[in-house]
């Protein structure tokens, strides 16, 4: 009863000027605004403190008609944009379904608050006036009502990067008006319904990163004025509608990462899906050929195929497609060799075609790609015994991936002096044979530099210390000999130094362990010394390496104690030291590794009680045996 006198109360104020303008709130729209700031703990924008009184049509995030009084739109998004700066705002606390009493919105905008939790309010088709709903980037949890097909005005709805889950309500096929709709990032499953494809207004669609399942519905192609659509990141099987044909308005098109299997049945014919510029496929179980029809896309820039089940030749007619910056092959079962009207791609940047049954020779028009950065072309048949002259005339070429290529012989010179400085080479798993030549050193925009499974010997020169921007440096399964001191010497210019992925395993290195962490290595993730034949004590310098999360050292001959200062490797995750020879006991500090996933002490000299506690009492038995001296969890009691 003294709720009912308070409203009347309130009712009782609303005034209005000699102008007719109602200066006060309706009192269902106060009454939805107040629960709505009720149900909020937490608002760093501080826009809910205005929030007070009576005029909520003067409130911050909150406009009405001038006419009737009524509230017609909230605003309160979470990232605030003035003409100085965006600031990011967050609202912690619960939506509150009184929210659905304001019933003239025509805009509700609560969109990247952060911490809003709760539900869509389960009466929201009440708000029959809406045309934009904005609810992103929050909390929320639990279905779509099924009443939110009543919102037959709707031209806007973006629920996406919630944690909604269970079926997509076939209402929304009911949304006449909508032209935008995203509910990608949630946990929704079930099928795309049918009556989707009533939404032929509708101009944006994406559901990517959900679970749903069945088919994409064959008459997608009913959305004729649909300029994008994203389904990837699902588990969608079936095939591909041949009703995509009908798309004329499609400019994006992503349906990677599902389980859709078939032919690629898009183009049919010359003109079809003219305006398509970016088209990702990859990562499905698509078969066939690649159509010759390809050709008839002729806005396409970006296209991944990828990680299919593609077949047969490349098609010449992908030398049509001028507009082309991007092609991903990698990952299928092409066969043939590459067209010589690849060479026509003059805008193309990118070029991917690794993991393929690809023959040689190289086409010599290949020379014509001029603004080629990135050529992959890794593990197919080619057998490139040498490399063409003009992969080092490519005046843009930075990053060259030719693993698996059977290249024979010493590192090819010619990437000596390359028209454009290599910044990413990978020669890994070829046939190379002699020395790490001295001019390797001279590459010194080079980040990443694959060498590993081939016949490299001899010692790494001095000269690689002018690899001053090297981040990640692979030789493992050489013949490499004599000291690995001077990679720790690469990339010193830099305060923390610059390498952060080192393996060197599997080779015949016998000194240089005492550098480990020696000067500015403070970058180092991840380091991989494994079957060597290095000896002497580890350095207490190892404990420098704070980025370091994958220690391997395992079958060397390193001896001494355990150095506590790894106990200092807080983000450590993998320690494998077995097959050494180190003695005396496990530091208790080590328990301060409290991210350590995967250790193996096994097979040295150890002694001793194992340190009590997580985690080293939870790593299996095999993580120390071989140590005739270590008792106590998980290995048997230590006698008293």
């Amino acid at each position: 009863m003294g709720c009912q006198m308070l409203w009347l109360l309130l009712a009782l104020t609303v005034m209005t000027t000699a102008s007719g303008r109602i200066e006060e709130c309706d009192l269902g729209d106060l009454k939805g605004l107040m629960s709505f700031k009720g149900g909020i703990h937490g608002d760093t924008s501080g826009r809910l403190a205005t929030w007070v009184g009576h005029s909520c049509c003067k409130w911050e995030g909150v406009v009405c008609n001038n006419a009737s009084g009524r509230v017609t739109e909230i605003h309160l998004p979470g990232f605030i944009s003035t003409d100085d700066f965006v600031f990011q705002s967050q609202m912690e606390g619960w939506l509150s379904p009184s929210i659905t009493l304001l019933t003239s919105l025509q805009v509700l905008d609560l969109g990247g608050l952060v911490g809003l939790s709760g539900r869509i309010p389960p009466l929201i088709g009440h708000l029959q006036n809406l045309r934009k709903l904005y609810l992103y980037g929050n909390k929320l949890r639990g279905p779509i009502p099924e009443g939110i097909g009543k919102l037959s005005k709707l031209e806007q709805l973006h629920l996406h990067e919630n944690k909604l889950s269970g079926f997509l309500p076939p209402t929304l096929g009911s949304l006449k008006n909508l032209n935008d709709l995203r509910l990608h990032s949630n946990r929704f499953t079930g099928s795309i319904p049918d009556s989707f494809t009533n939404l032929t207004n509708l101009m944006h669609l994406d559901l990517h990163s959900n679970s749903l399942t069945g088919r994409i519905p064959e008459n997608i192609g009913e959305l004729q004025l649909l300029k994008e659509l994203d389904l990837s990141e699902n588990y969608l099987s079936g095939g591909i509608p041949a009703s995509v044909n009908n798309l004329t308005s499609i400019s994006v098109m992503y349906l990677d990462s599902n389980h859709l299997e078939g032919d690629i049945p898009f183009p049919s014919n010359s003109g079809q899906m003219p305006m398509l510029g970016f088209l990702r496929l990859q990562n499905n179980q698509l078969g066939g050929t690649i159509p010759p029809n390809f050709g008839y896309l002729v806005s396409l820039q970006r296209v991944s195929l990828e990680n299919n089940k593609l077949e047969g030749a490349i098609p010449s007619s992908l030398g049509g497609l001028e507009a082309l910056t991007e092609l991903y092959l990698r990952g299928n079962k092409l066969s043939g060799v590459i067209p010589k009207s690849i060479g026509q791609l003059s805008n193309l940047i990118l070029l991917s075609i690794s993991h393929n049954l690809i023959q040689g020779p190289l086409p010599d028009e290949m020379s014509a790609l001029q603004n080629l950065q990135t050529l992959d072309l890794s593990f197919n048949l080619l057998n490139l015994t040498t490399l063409p002259t003009w992969l080092a005339e490519l005046p843009s070429l930075s990053r060259l991936y030719l693993a698996g290529c059977g290249i024979k012989g010493q590192i090819p010179d010619l990437l000596r002096s390359t028209a454009s400085p290599i910044q990413e080479l990978d020669l890994s798993a070829n046939h190379l044979s002699g020395g790490l030549p001295t001019w390797i050193g001279s590459l010194s925009q080079l980040y990443s530099l694959n060498l590993s499974r081939n016949y490299l010997i001899s010692s790494i020169p001095d000269s690689v210390a002018g690899l001053q921007d090297l981040g990640v440096l692979d030789l493992h399964s050489n013949k490499i000999t004599g000291s690995l001191d001077k990679v720790f010497k690469i990339g010193i210019s830099f305060p923390d130094g610059s390498l952060t992925y080192v393996d060197l395993s599997d080779n015949s290195f016998t000194s240089g362990i005492e550098q480990i962490g020696v000067g500015p290595q403070q970058r180092t993730e991840y380091l991989n010394l494994s079957h060597n034949l290095l000896e002497g004590q580890l350095p207490t310098s190892v404990g420098e390496l704070k980025a370091m999360k994958s220690l391997d050292l395992s079958y060397n001959k390193l001896g001494c104690s355990l150095v506590e200062a790894i106990a200092n490797l807080s983000l450590l995750e993998t320690l494998r030291l077995q097959r050494n020879n180190f003695t005396g006991t496990i530091p208790v500090d080590f328990l301060n590794l409290k991210s350590l996933k995967d250790l193996d002490l096994s097979d040295n000299l150890l002694v001793g009680e194992i340190p009590a506690g997580e985690p080293l009492s939870e790593f299996p038995r095999s993580s120390y045996t071989g140590n005739k001296g270590l008792c106590g969890k998980p290995l048997s009691p230590c006698k008293s």
